[in-house]
């Protein structure tokens, strides 16, 4: 607590701004996943209420990284991947308690922009069918932009905040702020990496006058936020399965592990960064039951400020540990078996809250590929980023079920090991598969090689 009021009880105080007369209401502390903030309530002039999350002391009110978030309800709560709000509010909150002083601003009232949570969703309709955010609006007789932010400034003044490092991409936040009387120090951009469901409203931002919010493109320098679209390649995805992605990482002679297994790392940090913005982009990632039990990988977006996909694994007979970190909730996760595990396996990981599908076997393969595609495309997969072992990969490309191939190659000959990819039956060079489109980039020490499988 900043000023050692005792929590939960109102203050009572009335603040006059540029909007009128702020009233704290309530103060609690509040524990998040970031550390516990002190939550103060204020019911604004609008007859909306602004809650405000403090981490640390504010002191003289100078230079308080300050993020004022707009309230999303399908974004914050939901977990939508139609935008970046969800990600914004979280990476915001990290940045605050990383600094150990700050305020995030939510501002209900701001639902879609200021036009409401119905004329939000009349909007994704209108998307739908080929509008961008501002063409929809516009269709709906509506302002793309109609929030007000004379009451945030008033809510920033009953704190005793005197000018802000803001938090933001938006230059129309900044420009509120500073006509309702709050110093701007500094502004800090927010850029989050783009998931393919959002890439398009993300640039339509832009349009709109918006900092680059989706970081930087590709490139050896890697920002903390980074735009991986160049990799993953225009999605289309088939009636029968999703715009299927092979991403691997192998040394220059072909190997993704040592002959004792080991394959951590082989390629640089740069290129994980890389891999993590390709998960971000994805709406599943996938690997194999050998990866699981070799690696324990937790397939989440770690590295790069986005949201991580839904989790599968393949597992033709449920050996999955129970301790595996693929099973922890820090994202949900989907195992694909057949009718050969046991039901009293499938009844168990079902009460753990993980996902369970069975699907027809398909010797030599182990779970029938097509047949868990079909299910994934049925339940609203459009991409998916399949990330090994090296049976997956092979059993993929020789079924000819990827779309697109993404490969990391390091700069490190190991001699023997394990093959990235093994027998796909060609006989000639010619029988091989070939890539179109192809983009290569240097990223750190390793350079990454893209394209499309003809």
């Amino acid at each position: 607590m900043s000023d050692g009021k005792a929590h939960g009880a109102p203050s009572g105080r009335l603040v006059r701004a540029a909007s009128g007369v702020a009233r704290e209401v309530v103060r609690v502390p509040l524990p998040t996943p970031e550390g516990e903030f002190d939550v103060r309530a204020f019911a604004c002039p609008s007859g909306s209420v602004h809650l405000m999350l403090i981490r640390g002391d504010l002191g003289d009110g100078r230079g308080v990284l300050t993020r004022l978030h707009s309230e999303c309800l399908t974004g914050d709560a939901l977990g939508s991947l139609r935008c970046d709000c969800g990600v914004q509010l979280r990476t915001a909150l990290r940045f605050i308690a990383s600094e150990g002083r700050g305020v995030l601003l939510y501002a209900t009232g701001h639902e879609g922009r200021g036009i409401g949570l119905i004329d939000k969703l009349r909007a994704y309709v209108l998307q739908d069918g080929g509008l961008d955010t501002f063409e929809a609006n516009r269709h709906l007789g509506l302002p793309a932009e109609a929030r007000e932010y004379g009451d945030a400034a008033a809510c920033l003044a009953a704190l005793g905040i005197r000018s802000v490092r803001l938090l933001t991409n938006n230059p129309h936040k900044e420009t509120g702020l500073r006509r309702s009387g709050i110093e701007i120090d500094q502004v800090v951009a927010l850029a989050t990496s783009p998931h393919a469901r959002n890439l398009r409203y993300l640039r339509t931002k832009e349009r709109m006058g918006h900092v680059r919010p989706t970081g930087e493109d590709l490139r050896e320098e890697l920002p903390r936020a980074l735009d991986v679209t160049a990799l993953q390649g225009s999605i289309a995805p088939r009636h029968s399965r999703p715009y299927v992605v092979l991403k691997y990482a192998q040394t220059l002679d072909g190997r993704i592990a040592t002959s004792t297994g080991d394959s951590k790392w082989i390629s640089g940090e740069s290129e994980r960064r890389a891999s993590h913005a390709l998960r971000a982009a994805s709406d599943a990632v996938l690997v194999g039951i050998g990866t699981v039990i070799a690696d324990d990988p937790q397939l989440t977006v770690r590295l790069v400020p986005g949201a991580s996909p839904l989790r599968i694994v393949l597992d033709t007979t449920l050996r999955v540990p129970a301790d595996a970190q693929i099973l922890a909730d820090a994202a949900p996760t989907l195992v694909i078996t057949s009718e050969r595990s046991s039901a009293e396996r499938r009844d168990e990981l079902r009460r753990r809250g993980v996902g369970l599908q069975v699907v027809d076997a398909d010797p030599p393969w182990g779970v029938g590929l097509a047949a868990a595609l079909a299910l994934l495309r049925e339940a609203g997969i459009r991409s998916l980023l399949v990330e090994g072992g090296a049976a997956v990969i092979t059993s993929f490309l020789r079924q000819r079920l990827a779309d697109r191939v993404v490969v990391a190659i390091a700069p490190t000959i190991l001699g023997a090991g394990t093959e990235a990819v093994g027998d796909l039956s060609a006989a000639r060079v010619s029988d091989g598969l070939h890539l179109a489109r192809r983009s290569v980039h240097l990223v750190g020490d390793d350079v990454v090689l893209a394209g499309d499988v003809v």
